[in-house]
């Protein structure tokens, strides 16, 4: 079925704000969701509501929670998140830390403890928004893990994404380069299992350390596991959001002995840097405008090139315009999580109207 995109901001406003969150809180959240849909992340988008439902219900996720800063260190800011809503402690940590960016010229944001965080690459564009460069570490704790090791077929770690981000010039938009470490996010596979969907081959392996294309080995028990983008080389970055986010945040990591609850929990680790601080403005952008040039003149092969941050803006320029698809599995989680709070089907269906 396809929805327009305010209306699917709407429904999805009625649910959290049933589940306990205020109009702010709903808006932002809600916003934050229907934009990774609008960029073709649906595994980031909406789909993620009924596990906050859940975890909300499990007392897993607080509403209602704003970022508090822990420590002020000049360039350096510590935030915790409570467990509230991720993309509300992040979008306030990220706040903060830009305008610190802005008064000093670099600063180092680290957040912990919270809840989901949602897709990365919108806290780069907050960043690139403002005129600054950012490069962001995330992991994963608070349930097991979802990633084998290279050399390993067994999970000892989640998808632990990064971002960096490149602000627009007069004439080249922002680079954004937001990913996985792993070949897939989780997010991906539940979207291929709710669309009755196969994977492509190499991408995960089943409980019993063996290759498969079928999603649902990663929502059953016991699970499979995913594979690390591009192998030693995935694995390392990973490994790295385990030190980087985990460890300086304060946040933990995702060994054993951390606490898994069976939430989803974010640390994250956000290096800001004022581009203007740095030398002749003028010459970086030229710059930058030029090897972006450089690269899309290539020699082409199938629909060309394209630069981190351009698959997001073309799937924002044809859903704002044709709606977002969302399969019946996901329909029918999104009318059972707003049963749970309250609300009736017939109230929700409206907006497939």
């Amino acid at each position: 079925m396809i929805i327009t995109e305010q209306n699917l901001r709407c429904l999805i406003l009625q649910i959290l704000q049933h589940s306990g969150s205020d109009e702010y809180e709903s808006r932002l959240v809600a916003d934050h969701l229907v934009r990774a849909n609008l960029s073709g992340h649906d595994s980031h988008g909406v789909g993620m509501v009924p596990t906050y439902v859940k975890n909300v219900r499990g007392g897993l996720l607080r509403p209602g929670t704003p970022v508090s800063l822990v420590s002020d260190n000049g360039v350096i800011l510590v935030f915790d998140g409570h467990r509230g809503y991720g993309q509300r402690v992040a979008t306030e940590a990220m706040t903060a830390a830009i305008e610190r960016c802005r008064e000093k010229g670099l600063t180092l944001m680290a957040l912990r403890n919270a809840h989901h965080i949602g897709r990365v690459g919108d806290y780069g564009e907050q960043a690139a928004a403002a005129g600054l460069v950012s490069l962001h570490f995330v992991n994963v704790i608070d349930h097991p893990p979802l990633v084998a090791p290279f050399g390993s077929r067994v999970a000892r770690y989640a998808t632990n994404p990064i971002c960096m981000t490149m602000p627009a010039t007069a004439t080249t938009p922002a680079v954004i380069l937001d990913m996985a470490t792993s070949k897939i996010a989780l997010g991906k596979a539940r979207v291929a299992m709710n669309r009755g969907e196969q994977l492509a081959s190499g991408l995960i392996l089943d409980s019993e350390g063996e290759p498969t294309t079928d999603p649902r080995v990663m929502f059953q028990e016991p699970r499979g596991s995913f594979l690390p983008l591009g192998e030693h080389k995935g694995y390392g970055l990973a490994l790295f959001c385990e030190l980087l986010a985990g460890v300086l945040t304060g946040g933990g990591t995702i060994q054993p002995e951390t606490p898994r609850m069976g939430g989803i929990i974010n640390n994250m680790l956000t290096f800001l840097v004022d581009p203007q601080r740095l030398g002749d403005h003028r010459w970086m952008e030229a710059e930058i405008d030029a090897v972006v040039r450089y690269m899309k003149e290539s020699r082409p092969v199938g629909d060309g090139v394209m630069v981190a941050g351009d698959p997001e803006r073309n799937n924002i320029a044809q859903r704002s315009e044709a709606g977002i698809t969302v399969d019946n599995a996901t329909w029918q989680e999104l009318l059972q999580a707003g049963v749970e709070v309250g609300l009736s089907r017939d109230e929700l269906a409206v907006y497939l109207r």
